[in-house]
């Protein structure tokens, strides 16, 4: 600190007579200096308790807004409500800046507890909850509907571009995860299911299980899974920063349809990456049981062969179809919480744990609902 600013410095000398609190201010106030005296002045005001409190200002060398706030606050009578505040002698230069202020429009904040929220109360607002999100998706998915629409109609309107770069953020950047993940379920899976079967003679079932398991259910699911949590996550911390910087509303300001302009080339990004991460996650799957296969003395061929026995292209184009679903809801979720963020710190982060929530409960629904009308169509 320069000798220039150590000679910028504030005291307070604070006396007491007869009900009346003399308080001697001198030096320099401003906001680097005025919290000490500000401080020793609500102490001497709250241990003295003065009917009557004068401010000798003459000794004042500068005064800022915020030494103008401290005066402010003692005219409020803070501390002393039956207290008179007279502030003498403040050098002319400083005078409009308190005149500027009315200490009656300043008014004593209350700290209140909240209210305990009762059972009923919390259910309620649950279920309005539950409502206007239900409304907001329904909403969602037509404006999506018809932006895919026209997007198919003219392509030419698509910012392919956009759509590329999505592709490669969603897409290619995703294969180390989705390839360790798929390996490690399909050896786990092998390594889980061979300890049992061994005790029928049935290890080279394990084939089976595996190839079955991973192509028509756990291909897809996990793949899905993952993006919800990796891109799901993203698109809704993009679209959310946008909005929490009004980049949207400016979108909308100049004519241009947050939906088709931003929501559709993630979703075509989704839907083209999707089922080619679903087999690459297939073929990973395979491969992790083929190593647990091998430790069982049985050779890849025998594993190869038994692979192409147990499944069929309906059972690799069963889970295509489902990445496809699935694809569109991870996006078209994770844009939707994204476009719903709110203002706040935390704004974009509730969005993103929102679209990761929301993308995995809906995919396994849609699972669940795919697993039942491939029931009963019997595929």
């Amino acid at each position: 600190m320069s000798a220039r600013e150590l000679t910028k410095s504030a005291s307070v000398d604070a006396s007491s007579s007869g009900g009346t609190l003399t308080l001697r201010v001198s030096g320099w106030l401003d906001a680097r200096t005025v919290a000490s005296v500000w401080e020793q002045v609500r102490r001497a005001v709250h241990r003295h308790k003065p009917r009557q409190i004068v401010v000798e200002a003459a000794q004042i060398q500068y005064c800022d807004g915020a030494g103008i706030a401290m005066f402010v606050d003692l005219q409020r009578q803070r501390g002393s409500a039956a207290a008179r505040v007279e502030i003498r002698d403040l050098p002319a230069a400083y005078q409009p800046l308190l005149e500027l202020f009315d200490p009656s429009e300043f008014k004593e904040v209350k700290h209140t507890q909240p209210e305990p929220a009762h059972l009923p109360q919390q259910l309620g607002e649950a279920a309005a909850n539950l409502w206007h999100d239900m409304a907001a998706l329904v909403r969602f998915v037509g404006e999506l509907a018809a932006a895919l629409g026209t997007a198919i109609r003219h392509p030419r309107h698509v910012r392919w571009r956009d759509a590329l770069l999505a592709a490669e953020n969603a897409g290619v950047n995703a294969l180390p995860i989705v390839a360790l993940i798929s390996f490690l379920i399909g050896l786990i899976m092998a390594f889980q299911s061979a300890i049992p079967m061994r005790q029928f003679g049935a290890e080279i079932f394990v084939a089976d299980l595996v190839s079955l398991s991973m192509l028509r259910e756990l291909g897809p699911l996990m793949t899905a899974i993952i993006m919800a949590g990796r891109s799901g996550s993203a698109f809704a911390a993009e679209l959310g920063t946008m909005k929490v910087n009004e980049e949207i509303d400016a979108l909308t300001t100049m004519g241009l349809d947050p939906v088709r302009f931003l929501v559709v080339t993630r979703v075509l990004a989704s839907v083209l990456m999707m089922p080619l991460l679903t087999l690459f996650s297939n073929l990973m799957g395979l491969l992790g049981g083929a190593v647990v296969f091998l430790s069982l003395d049985f050779p890849l061929v025998t594993y190869y062969q038994q692979v192409l026995g147990a499944v069929s292209l309906k059972d690799l184009n069963g889970g295509l179809a489902k990445s496809f679903v699935f694809a569109i809801l991870v996006a078209g979720v994770g844009c939707l919480r994204g476009l719903q963020t709110r203002t706040g710190a935390s704004a974009v982060g509730l969005s993103a744990t929102s679209a990761v929530v929301s993308g995995i409960v809906l995919v396994v629904i849609a699972d669940g609902v795919f697993s039942v009308v491939f029931y009963y169509l019997g595929i």
